[in-house]
């Protein structure tokens, strides 16, 4: 287990983690050849064996753990001795264990394990209940509720793979393009397809963060050293490579559209129009991609307090600054009602809440570029901090026109800017009937939104409110909660909202996470109470950070009573 009296021998390793040397062709080649040779042998792998695999996995997260969140503080520029050390705590190690837990609970049940609710909505779209599902969520998370959408006229049916066990299917060598930002990507979406789709795993790592490799390696030994996993090394060109292999028969990549773009339809813009407009790929494989997304931040008018007002900028500002906003989730453009009449004071204390956020490393490549790019489209854009080599200032652009064209509204930045709009409405009906088709329609990116609405605005719109999120076309929704904690959970589904033709891939194809192993899910969707207690971890200002997040790792390795407290003792103080 983590101890945080430990950390500080591990305070001195100040210096940017090394990364290691890339992977020859002849280690891929090798790699890939033992993966083909136990790919059959891993469809056949019974459920107890499984299981073992999984519980080895959990020992190695937490054995990794600390050496492996102190080198992301490290690369990213974050003292190891601040509150903020966390955030890559739950971004990594937690994450990880959670999914490790959430995928032995399913298989203990044979793949199909049974949600808290399942409900039928008017139209027969059944939604599955699948946070909380323990009493320790229920305790920890109070008047939280996350929902798997199933898609329209399709059964809830769970865990295809393992309700074919008795004829396995036949095995598959998946390569698994691996993200630079947050640090567990790659290890979900390689468990994802090892457990939820039966395919072994080609892991590369993304060159940002290959310095994660050395703890994935020591974290997901069981399944390396069993032929189920192999992890290489390199850049674009070997990820070229490894797309062409003839062995690689399926892909999965988490970053950028333009990356799958050049993947699937050619290196060259000419190219991709050009094989686009002929219908004619450049690769045949089946491919599945999370991209990112201009994640639009709803506000729907109501009364609210001056509390309310301060907690709402305040989670606004830290949707935009966790990870240094390099998230595909991160906050992109709030959305205002013109007749809202707390509309100013709340953009007022939004720019405060921002401007109190001290600046964080750029660590993302292009990201001074990607920043530049939006100041010459707009220069009415107000920087919050001061811009340095190494930082990017947190900044906002007020008055951008709701047009389906605009830049803001069509890039994702990658980066600490934040677009306002304004919408023509003066209540939360109108509101809602104009921005849903608005950000359906004119925001580019189908991955995450959420809305934020008070408590009597919920109940006086109820059927409104229930409208809208029907009828929002993206993966994950949050109301009155970041989209971000949705990543955490294993219960959730993780992906763009089903349909992106693949000449217009937008936020990307296929879910992975959803431990529940849904067959046919649609999105997910977490409800959170208006005002948070105590300080949600998602909050760039959390006082106690690092000891929830050390302390979460415990409790999620080994639930009991004490580690629970223990847990519930340091968010108080947060």
């Amino acid at each position: 287990m983590p101890k945080t009296n430990d950390l500080n021998a591990l305070i001195d390793r100040s210096s940017p983690p090394i990364s290691p040397a890339a992977t020859s062709l002849d280690q891929v080649d090798r790699a890939i050849a033992v993966l083909t040779s136990r790919k059959q042998a891993w469809v056949q792998t019974p459920f107890a064996d499984r299981i073992v695999y999984l519980r080895d996995c959990v020992n190695g997260v937490i054995t990794a753990a600390e050496p492996w969140a102190i080198a992301a503080n490290i690369a990213k520029g974050i003292n190891p001795q601040s509150s903020l050390v966390g955030e890559d705590w739950l971004t990594g190690p937690v994450a990880t264990l959670l999914m490790l837990q959430g995928l032995i609970k399913t298989l203990e049940a044979g793949g199909q394990l049974k949600p808290p609710a399942i409900a039928s909505r008017p139209n027969g779209q059944l939604v599955a209940q699948v946070f909380p599902d323990n009493w320790m969520d229920r305790l920890m998370w109070l008047g939280f509720k996350g929902e798997v959408w199933i898609q329209p006229d399709q059964p809830a049916t769970q865990g295809k793979i393992y309700r074919q066990y008795q004829n396995p299917q036949q095995g598959v060598v998946s390569l698994v393009l691996g993200a630079g930002n947050v640090s567990a990507i790659a290890a979900l979406d390689s468990l994802h397809k090892l457990f939820a789709e039966n395919q072994v795993v080609l892991l590369k790592m993304n060159p940002v963060n290959a310095y994660v490799g050395e703890f994935l390696e020591k974290a997901l030994q069981p399944l390396i050293q069993a032929g189920f996993l192999a992890i290489v090394y390199g850049d674009a060109e070997l990820g070229r490579y490894l797309c062409q292999h003839p062995q690689i028969e399926t892909i999965h990549i988490t970053g950028s559209h333009h990356t799958h773009d050049a993947i699937v339809w050619g290196s060259t813009l000419e190219e991709q129009q050009h094989r686009k407009a002929a219908h004619n790929p450049a690769l045949t494989k089946p491919i599945t991609s999370e991209l990112g997304c201009v994640t639009p931040i709803l506000i729907v008018p109501g009364n609210w307090s001056a509390g309310d007002i301060a907690f709402q900028a305040r989670q606004v500002a830290s949707m935009v600054a966790h990870n240094a906003s390099f998230n595909c989730v991160a906050a992109k453009v709030v959305i205002t009602a013109s007749g809202w009449q707390q509309r100013d004071e709340f953009l007022h204390q939004l720019h405060q809440a921002l401007a109190a956020i001290p600046s964080r490393k750029a660590y993302y490549p292009g990201a001074h570029d990607r920043y530049q790019a939006f100041l010459d489209h707009y220069p009415q854009a107000i920087a919050l901090g001061i811009s340095t080599e190494d930082s990017i200032p947190w900044t906002v652009i007020p008055n951008v026109p709701p047009h389906a064209d605009e830049y803001a509204l069509q890039t994702e930045a990658f980066c600490g800017v934040l677009a306002e709009v304004t919408l023509e409405a003066t209540d939360a009906k109108e509101f809602l009937a104009t921005a849903i088709p608005f950000v359906n329609e004119s925001v580019w990116g189908n991955l995450s939104c959420v809305l934020l609405v008070d408590p009597k605005t919920q109940w006086r719109y109820q059927t409104e409110l229930d409208q809208a999120i029907a009828q929002l076309h993206y993966g994950a929704i949050g109301i009155n909660a970041w989209t971000g904690m949705m990543f955490m959970l294993a219960g959730a589904t993780w992906g763009a909202f089903p349909g992106n033709p693949l000449d217009d891939i937008r936020s990307g194809q296929g879910m992975v996470h959803n431990a529940y192993l849904f067959d046919h899910p649609q999105k997910t969707v977490l409800h959170a109470p208006f005002r948070i207690f105590p300080t949600p971890t998602w909050f760039a200002d959390h006082k106690n950070l690092r000891q929830v997040a050390i302390r979460y790792v415990n409790l999620v390795a080994s639930p009991s009573l004490s580690n629970f407290f223990s847990v519930i003792l340091a968010a108080l103080q947060g």
